[in-house]
């Protein structure tokens, strides 16, 4: 059994701090709030102070943000759930580098399934070191470069130039890459639809997530079919078909 882990809330809304102190003293009898903060350098200074094992951290606060605090701590001990009401950009790097989040307003479902994710990791002795240092490189670009997928491992971290398609396989995706390897991922094709979809990738059909990078040619013909550079053909609804000639003219 893992023992109570250390808990630090750093939120600049005290309804949102009392409100989180509430959830974890009804529901999460494994986390032991030890302090709370409503600045980055209040839980900086918390951080140091008290070694917390688990940190929730609000992404916008009017003095700084969430990353800036990450970013004091590149060699960090604790794991992080962010917690957010906006910033679209932010929520996407955080989702690509598979960092626990949760939106405001806080679902008490949604907050005790990542708390049990953290437990859960911290029970198997994983390393989320990586990950936060993949998302403070995600937050400097201005596009995410890598995306992060869950393995049986760990995590792998792909680059989005080198996916070529992403195929549905009921709630699972198989990733097919540009050097022909592939990976099968429990998620569904609709999550990485919306945080691809501004990077060159097009849903042609249900079960298709293609990199329009690596579109060989457009088939009319028998339906309609984008044929791809490893020679797949992949179908094409009708009311794609303008669509996907509307970004293929922009890329081109």
């Amino acid at each position: 059994m893992i023992k109570t882990l250390k808990t630090l809330i750093v939120d600049d809304e005290s309804d949102a701090v009392n409100f989180i102190r509430t959830i974890i003293r009804e529901y999460c009898p494994k986390l032991e709030v030890i302090g709370t903060a409503h600045t980055v350098m209040e839980g900086v200074k918390l951080i140091l102070e008290h070694e917390p094992e688990l940190v929730f951290l609000d992404v916008e606060m009017p003095h700084g943000s969430g990353f800036d605090l990450l970013a004091h701590f590149p060699e960090k001990s604790f794991d992080v759930v962010f917690i957010t009401a906006f910033n679209q950009y932010a929520l996407s790097a955080i989702k690509f580098s598979a960092v626990d989040y949760i939106l405001k307003p806080i679902n008490i479902s949604e907050f005790i399934g990542a708390v049990d994710k953290v437990i859960e990791k911290r029970s198997h002795a994983v390393n989320q070191n990586e990950n936060y240092q993949e998302l403070l490189e995600n937050l400097r670009s201005a596009m995410p470069a890598k995306l992060a997928i869950p393995t049986s491992e760990g995590m792998e971290y792909l680059n989005t130039k080198e996916i070529l398609r992403i195929e549905a396989d009921r709630s699972y995706c198989w990733f097919h890459l540009n050097d022909g390897k592939k990976h099968l991922v429990s998620r569904n094709l609709k999550e990485y639809q919306d945080l691809l979809s501004d990077r060159h990738f097009f849903r042609p059909h249900n079960s298709h997530l293609i990199n329009l990078e690596f579109v060989k040619k457009y088939v009319r013909q028998e339906g309609g079919y984008i044929e791809m550079t490893d020679g797949t053909q992949i179908p094409i609804s009708r009311i794609k078909r303008e669509l996907f000639l509307q970004q293929m003219a922009r890329l081109s």
